[in-house]
C-alpha cells in the first residue's frame, strides 16, 4: 500500500503528461494569428478585385505569398489542436481514437492543399 498524498497525486502535468505543454502551444498559435490574421485580410483585401494576372503577380511577391503560407500554416495547426481538445472532451473509446485521426489527417490535407496552391501561384 502506497501513502501519497493528494498534493503529491496532483502533481505534474496531469494525467497524460501534456496538458502544459497543449495550452502553451495553443496560446502561442493564438498570439500568432492575432498578428497574422490581420495581415492575411490586408494582403487578400488588396488582391480583391485584381484580374486574374494581376492577382497571380501580386501572390507571387514574397510578402503576400510567405503571410497566406504562414496563416495557413498557424491556423490549421491551431484547428487540429482546438479540435482534438473538444473531441478529447465529448468522444469516448474508439469514437475518440477515430475522430483524432480523421480530423488530423483533414487538417494536414487542407494544409497541404493550401500550401500547394500558394506555391503553385508563387512559383
Amino acid at each position: 500500500m502506497a501513502f501519497v498524498t493528494d498534493r503529491k497525486r496532483a502533481a505534474g502535468l496531469g494525467a497524460a503528461k501534456t496538458g502544459t505543454m497543449h495550452h502553451w502551444r495553443m496560446m502561442m498559435s493564438s498570439v500568432a494569428l492575432v498578428v497574422l490574421v490581420p495581415l492575411f485580410v490586408l494582403t487578400f483585401g488588396r488582391a480583391v478585385g485584381m484580374t486574374h494576372e494581376a492577382a497571380l503577380a501580386y501572390y507571387a511577391r514574397p510578402f503576400p505569398a510567405i503571410v497566406a503560407a504562414l496563416t495557413i500554416l498557424v491556423g490549421f495547426d491551431h484547428f487540429r489542436h482546438g479540435i482534438q481538445t473538444a473531441i478529447e472532451d465529448y468522444c469516448g473509446g474508439i469514437t475518440r481514437k477515430a475522430l483524432i485521426i480523421v480530423m488530423t489527417c483533414l487538417s494536414y490535407g487542407a494544409a497541404a492543399v493550401g500550401l500547394f496552391a500558394i506555391a503553385r501561384i508563387a512559383f
